[in-house]
């Protein structure tokens, strides 16, 4: 029997109209719209894109979404004073600088720069190390986050489940792990270099692909029933010359075997961008709360 479709766009949709409440509700009582601006440099195709709906996302939901566009070439100094001058902006709620950043500016120190609680990326050290410390109060990493909504609509109980994470990134990996833990599941980091991957990816409850490896996973890797989680985004050219965009898992086979699925696209993609939208709410609600009105 095939795999239930975890449709990430359904959700999505249902996220981004608990925001716009959200939005006019603090319109209401703070006088003002949640602030998100996103800086771009250089012309990636699919970093384009991407950020073109992360602004009309923010629009849509009635925030003010800004993007900053810049070329290439951009010297590092000039990217640090941009995103001083954001820091400083007491509109501007939530920052977003998207990666990968082109060299040879140090993407570390860009991240590192963002004021704290506007980094609706979760990826500053403090929000970072507040996640893996389990403590409240920090900003959590979008597309992670994005996943539990996910897992939480599969109805899947994840206190001693067996959950695998293929894929150690800052981003994604590592906080999808601590996010797991701290659900009370029993966690697993796998990778590229894990020996035996496919005999530790068929012990996983909730499996959750993000090695960047286009259809790396196969079905025969899948336990029977279980939570399969692509996070994976891999442009192939197949035979016949259409490009088009897979995930970490061959699909085809995988959903014959798990209980649920996310496809690639319409899976994890459309529920980052709404995470997104969820922290820069909660950025301004928090900004708004440090910071009487006049």
């Amino acid at each position: 029997m095939s795999a239930r479709i975890l449709d990430g766009k359904a959700l999505a949709e249902r996220v981004r109209a608990e925001v716009r409440a959200g939005v006019d509700a603090f319109r209401a009582q703070y006088g003002r719209v949640p602030g998100l601006d996103v800086v771009l440099v250089g012309e990636d195709p699919g970093s384009v894109v991407y950020t073109r709906n992360k602004e009309k996302a923010s629009n849509e939901v009635g925030m003010r979404g800004r993007l900053h566009a810049l070329a290439a070439s951009t010297p590092e100094e000039q990217l640090v004073e941009m995103v001083r001058g954001l820091n400083a902006d007491p509109l501007v709620d939530g920052i977003l600088v998207q990666l990968p950043l082109p060299k040879p500016i140090d993407s570390a120190k860009i991240l590192d720069l963002i004021d704290v609680a506007k980094d609706v990326d979760g990826f500053h050290p403090v929000n970072a190390g507040l996640l893996a410390l389990g403590r409240p109060g920090g900003l959590v990493a979008c597309t992670p986050a994005g996943c539990m909504r996910l897992i939480a609509l599969s109805g899947t109980a994840l206190e001693r489940a067996n959950a695998v994470v293929v894929g150690r990134s800052n981003t994604v990996g590592k906080p999808m792990a601590q996010l797991l833990l701290s659900a009370n599941a029993t966690v697993t980091v796998a990778h590229s270099r894990t020996r035996d991957l496919a005999r530790v990816c068929r012990g996983a409850d909730v499996l959750v692909a993000a090695v960047g490896r286009a259809q790396m996973i196969r079905g025969d890797w899948i336990k029977p029933s279980a939570v399969v989680l692509d996070v994976g985004q891999n442009r192939v050219v197949p035979p016949e010359g259409k490009a088009k965009m897979v995930g970490d898992v061959a699909f085809d086979e995988a959903k014959e075997v798990a209980g649920f699925i996310t496809p690639v696209p319409g899976g994890v993609g459309p529920m980052t961008i709404a995470m997104l939208l969820v922290n820069t709410l909660e950025a301004a609600k928090r900004r708004a709360r440090s910071q009487p009105r006049a």
